[in-house]
């Protein structure tokens, strides 16, 4: 996972420039790899809030994310379930990893719903979260 590792900080440092960002999980070193969610030590976590589903869509698969996401069964294990979860929160909203692991949970169990859903099966934002 070397590769991936050492690209973080410039992952991370465009993610935090890119339009539509809002916040993302992050310790003192400005990554999120050594919190632990699962019991698993070698499942990181990624989680950020972002002000709509078109600004994560163009971070993730049309700045320098992609090379990534195109290069991630050099650094990465196949999971045989899902491992991502999308869901809408309310402006000022932050997140905790407790709600990620159960939104996951969520898809794992039922599939994607408004609850918590992926990039192929999105879900429009509620009218109560609307501005």
């Amino acid at each position: 996972m070397q590769g991936f590792v050492s690209r973080l900080d410039e992952i991370n440092a465009l993610a935090d420039c890119a339009e539509g960002f809002v916040w993302r999980l992050q310790e003192d070193s400005g990554s999120a790899t050594s919190i632990r969610v699962f019991d698993d030590p070698l499942l990181l976590v990624n989680l950020s809030v972002w002000k709509n589903l078109e600004s994560l869509k163009q971070y993730v698969y049309k700045s320098l994310h992609v090379e990534l996401i195109r290069d991630r069964e050099g650094w990465f294990n196949k999971m045989g379930e899902a491992h991502q979860a999308l869901w809408w929160v309310p402006a000022g909203h932050i997140p905790s990893v407790q709600e990620a692991k159960q939104k996951l949970e969520h898809i794992r169990k039922h599939g994607p719903t408004p609850e918590a859903f992926t990039f192929a099966k999105a879900q429009p934002m509620p009218s109560h979260l609307k501005s």
